[in-house]
């Protein structure tokens, strides 16, 4: 998935020059022979080198052939892509956020619920803990005093202000930046205290240094790499973090982790944590589901009937979470196969032929059949839907649906002017037909949703051609990859995205004009759609400032009816994270607002303990393997939505 809440954050940086490679440690575990075939099989169906049947026989070969001896100690994770850095602010994908997690902590984190919780954090912010200023404009941060980085120094207020610092500084595009753009200034009011001032009221407060977007970066490691080197830094391979896990090594695919001997909380359950990434998401579920050697697959986006065939009698179990993502269909209202003086195809100058009708994108919206997508491909891994902004639910609108109507959808293509006058079965206009090429990135669920939506506008009379693209180029933030999803050289689009934390505030700026993605600001920002209303970017400006929550929420539900109005966007399911999980591993929380990894600390392999204190440990907390590294507390506001932008 993408989480790449801040993928669209990473695509702005190709153009300020911020995208190198990363350096990579010398690893001190090498792969072995059978843990390679696996992911480069893997790897290969991510890459779309092959046919995906043809890749995923070879991954399902692999994982058959592999014999190495489970040790129960060990905890091992598969991922469809690889992380190419473990500092989230410098993510480029989902992926990074999950390895990195494992390691780096925020000051509090959202639970299923939406609730905040503390982790380093001493405390939730409030109003009556005076937490919260009354207008808006500051919140103070009490720390936890007994934190110390893997390295034994000391976690400090100090600390969250060099993140700010690092994540505010231009040189360093952060990918994160987004999130923080309405702070005016972090100040540590003393070691372990501090407050963060914004530019006006913010009902906000939250987003700052919580959830997946707000890990703390320590300042005596980075703080040579505050800058245009920012990537240069040994630290984003192998980072000195607060959480339950050190890296011990890293290499392409594969990441390894031990307990981090200062983790306050006792040590976690694990001997050691593997990671690997490029894994076919079949290959992974089977891995897990089948052939047990493999403890946790994340983002199973495989049809339904194979993950029934594969849960049936298995070693593990599938674990589906729901909450923000949506996955959509965009129609592209300007046109893909003209271009500007200056080269730009797509290019608001030049409107599409047809899809800049409002009329069509609503017949087109019509004649999709989202039950039958669900029920097909997804079980009971999705949800139908025409909203765009499905969670939290007190944000979701209730005069939002939808209807699949035919019959409906060529009456509109017919008031809109177009039919058939030459009898080839494809509505025609003025000399031009209703053709559209419609693309998404190459998985197996995501093409048979395009066969789908192919049938359904062929019986309406539109022709359209099919398109699959790599994964990594579709998700592209290089400027000359022209099959990007912000260059958007078609017609029609797909993926799955969503707020990545409880205030959607930031996922629906997408929409405004401001964030239209073309030539000039090197197709770096997030607005794809190329959607401009003025009355859309009048109430998100409104929602900024609103302290109120029900006027907010009001203010949220217009601008994703107004979005449904002029069909901006097609939503088509509400889909749900499903993981592959053992059956003897036991202690997650799952939660839409972090990673899978935000709880690690706590799992563990059933009837196993934690792993002893070494000797000279400064930890002197009482391990309990029953027990939570921290408390929930209720926030005294309600906390925004979620993935800040994750796509995928």
């Amino acid at each position: 998935m993408a989480s790449v809440k801040n993928f669209m954050g990473y695509l702005r940086l190709y153009s300020q020059g911020h995208l190198r490679a990363q350096p990579q440690p010398q690893s001190t575990h090498p792969l072995t022979l059978p843990l390679l075939g696996l992911s480069l099989a893997g790897m290969m169906l991510v890459g779309g080198c092959s046919s995906p049947q043809a890749i995923e026989e070879a991954s399902t070969a692999a994982i058959e052939a592999e014999t190495i001896e489970r040790d129960p100690t060990v905890l091992r994770l598969l991922y469809s892509r690889i992380p190419v850095t473990l500092n989230p602010h410098l993510a480029t994908g989902i992926q990074d956020f999950e390895a990195s997690r494992i390691v780096y902590e925020p000051l509090a984190s959202y639970d299923e619920t939406g609730t905040l919780v503390p982790l380093l954090a001493a405390e939730i912010p409030s109003v009556e803990n005076g937490g919260v200023a009354e207008d808006g404009t500051s919140v103070t941060w009490k720390l936890r005093p007994d934190v110390k980085w893997a390295d034994g120094e000391s976690f400090t207020a100090e600390d969250v202000v060099f993140t700010h610092a690092f994540i505010a500084n231009p040189e360093v595009g952060a990918t994160t930046a987004q999130n923080y753009e309405a702070i005016e200034g972090v100040e540590a009011i003393d070691e372990h205290t501090v407050k963060i001032t914004f530019t006006q009221p913010n009902p906000a407060w939250q987003l700052p240094f919580t959830g997946q977007n707000g890990v703390i970066l320590p300042q005596h490691i980075f703080s040579e790499f505050n800058g245009a080197n920012a990537r240069e830094a040994e630290a984003n391979t192998a980072p000195v973090g607060t959480g339950p896990y050190q890296v011990v090594s890293y290499e392409p695919g594969q990441v390894r982790y031990e307990p981090n001997p200062n983790f306050r909380d006792g040590r976690p359950a694990f001997r050691q944590v593997e990671l690997r990434g490029g894994i076919a998401p079949y290959a992974a579920a089977r891995a897990v589901l089948k052939a047990n050697e493999a403890d946790f697959a994340h983002d199973l986006q495989v049809e339904a009937a194979a993950l029934e065939a594969l849960e049936a009698d298995s070693a593990g179990r599938l674990l589906v979470t729901f909450g923000p993502y949506v996955e959509r269909i965009m129609l592209n209202p300007t046109d893909p196969n003209k271009t500007t003086e200056s080269g730009e195809k797509s290019s608001i100058e030049n409107p599409h032929p047809f899809l800049s009708d409002r009329l069509v994108r609503t017949a087109i919206n019509h004649a999709i059949d989202r039950d039958g997508i669900a029920a097909e491909l997804y079980g009971d891994a999705a949800r139908p839907t025409a909203q765009l902004l499905v969670a939290p639910a007190q944000y979701a609108s209730e005069a939002i649906g939808y209807e699949y109507n035919l019959d409906r959808a060529a009456a509109l293509l017919a008031e809109a002017g177009w039919t058939d006058t030459d009898g080839n079965g494809i509505r025609d206009k003025d000399g031009v037909e209703m053709e559209m090429v419609f693309q998404t990135s190459i998985n197996p669920v995501r093409q048979k949703t395009q066969e789908i939506v192919q049938a359904n506008l062929a019986a309406l009379g539109i022709r359209v051609e099919l398109k699959r693209v790599r994964v990594d180029d579709f998700f592209s933030a290089d400027p000359s990859q022209t099959e990007s999803i912000n260059h958007f050289y078609a017609d029609m689009q797909e993926y799955n995205a969503g707020n990545d934390t409880p205030d959607p505030s930031t996922y629906l700026s997408w929409w405004t004009c401001d964030a239209i993605a073309s030539q000039a600001n090197q197709w770096q920002e997030p607005n794809n759609a190329r959607y401009c209303n003025e009355d859309y970017d009048a109430l998100w400006d409104a929602a900024q400032t609103e302290l109120d929550f029900e006027r907010r929420a009001a203010l949220f539900k217009q601008m994703d009816e107004l979005l449904a109005q002029d069909v901006a966007v097609i939503p088509l399911v509400n889909r749900a994270v499903t993981k592959g999980v053992s059956s003897t591993l036991i202690g997650m929380t799952p939660t839409p607002w972090d990673t899978s990894t935000w709880d690690i600390a706590n799992w563990r392999r059933e009837g196993m303990t934690l792993q002893p204190e070494p000797v000279n440990s400064p930890s002197d907390i009482e391990s309990n393997p029953d027990s939570s590294p921290t408390s929930t507390t209720e926030q005294d506001a309600q906390a925004p939505e979620s993935p800040s932008t994750a796509t995928e």
